[in-house]
């Protein structure tokens, strides 16, 4: 029975076991045990789960146990895990480094937006285990600062996304650079075209692992479609959604757009930051980490973080512009009813934007009933929950992060805090 399943059962050490215990991770995932006695045993993978499944720990795990740190060597790392941003690389480095500690290993975070003085200080001081954007460590190669001609197990962490984002070149070149009798981990959402050209020119007869349909939708998530009449009743409504007492992320179109409402969310007495792609990366990560620490309760975001925020306990995923295709949606979506708990989806639309909503959702394959709403309707009340005591009456601050010090992530062994999901929930379509 997959329930009765443990970490020991399929041939993770014990002190690795006991880490995972130690960060309140007794369980494994469906796509741990579908992948972990191959990724184990030292066999190519390419595994396939929804966003939240646990495929951070599917990977992590193997590339921590088939890894020596007596094989450190200056600028020669031998794992290499790649990932399409900053912020998910951050949080992937957070799961794997409780792990790689118990094993006596080293994790470095390469990334751009940052100036690379100190990571190449680091990679020349000598790692184990570099999780990187292609981009920066592309340059790195280019300069000679590291050398990937020592690397075991290389890892293509959200291989679709990272093609979607055209790093499909630099990934190729990456991977070239890598020892061809290596072993290699692809985990995707999906599997299209770009993706499967990567498996066919890198991965030596794979072991495919699925575990959900590339498009399906976590069970436990609710859809809501609800339409308002015109500008002001939906900023009165994302107001009235942004004001429960609980972790929520809301979707905006534009970097502007995000900026704007977070600041006027804070100055309502609601406390919010930003995510988007103008903020330098001290600034991501400090806004991420009050997000995740509960320093703020809305996290106001472009697409940057529709795959690169992983955080417990968000309740709540509101679009406040809705995505222009399916795919945006699915991911935005995913960052709630992650890992088993329950979450709700917002779409909020205007008269012009409800048919080309519709269908969009309809491609999504996502079935939710529209209705006329208004802030003070009680299906928002019921969704939204008490509006929270605190006031604040300026932006969050936080203390500035050491460089390399990464935000509280759900993706690691111990999990951000936050409240419980609330049992009540207003009657909706879900899927």
């Amino acid at each position: 029975m997959l329930e009765d399943t443990t970490f020991a059962h399929l041939g993770v050490s014990q002190p690795l076991v006991d880490a995972l215990a130690k960060g309140g991770v007794h369980r494994p995932f469906p796509i741990q045990i579908q992948t972990l006695p191959d990724t184990l045993a030292g066999r190519d993978v390419l595994g396939r789960g929804k966003t939240g499944s646990g495929k951070t720990l599917a990977f992590s795990i193997p590339l921590v146990s088939r890894l020596d740190a007596g094989n450190r060597r200056p600028g020669k790392p031998t794992g290499l895990v790649l990932a399409p941003t900053r912020e998910l690389a951050t949080q992937i480095a957070a799961t794997i480094a409780p792990l790689a500690a118990v094993r006596g290993l080293r994790v470095a975070t390469i990334f751009g937006g940052v100036p690379q003085h100190r990571q190449a200080t680091t990679l020349k001081s000598g790692v184990d285990i570099v999780v990187a954007c292609p981009g920066r460590l592309d340059d790195l190669m280019k300069q000679g600062i590291v050398k990937l001609s020592a690397v075991q197990v290389t890892v293509i962490d959200e291989a679709d996304h990272l093609a979607d984002l055209g790093f499909l070149p630099t990934v190729t070149r990456i991977l070239a650079a890598t020892p061809a009798n290596g072993q290699r981990l692809l985990f995707s959402a999906t599997l299209d075209a770009a993706v499967d050209t990567l498996v066919k020119r890198f991965l030596s007869d794979p072991v495919t692992r699925s575990v959900a349909e590339p498009a399906s939708v976590t069970p436990a998530m609710t859809h809501h479609l609800f339409c308002v009449d015109g500008p002001q009743a939906k900023r009165d409504l994302v107001h009235r959604l942004a004001a429960g007492d609980s972790r929520r992320i809301l979707f905006m179109r534009t970097k502007h757009q995000a900026r704007k409402l977070a600041r006027q969310l804070t100055q309502s007495g609601i406390a919010s930051v930003e995510l988007h792609g103008n903020l330098s990366q001290n600034v991501r990560d400090r806004n991420l980490a009050a997000f995740a620490a509960g320093h703020a309760r809305v996290l106001v975001a472009t697409d940057i973080a529709a795959r690169g925020v992983h955080v417990d306990n968000i309740e709540l995923v509101v679009h406040v512009d809705p995505p222009p295709e399916h795919k945006a949606y699915l991911h935005r979506s995913g960052r709630t009813a992650r890992a088993g708990a329950s979450g709700d989806v917002v779409t909020i639309v205007l008269p012009e934007q409800r048919r080309d909503t519709e269908s969009m959702m309809r491609k999504a394959a996502i079935r939710a009933v529209p209705q006329q709403v208004t802030a003070a309707s009680p299906v928002i009340h019921a969704l939204a929950g008490q509006a929270s005591p605190r006031q604040v009456t300026a932006p969050v601050s936080v203390p500035p992060q050491r460089s390399g010090q990464a935000p509280a992530s759900s993706r690691g062994p111990a999990a951000a805090g936050g409240r419980r999901r609330r049992s009540r929930r207003p009657a909706a379509a879900s899927r």
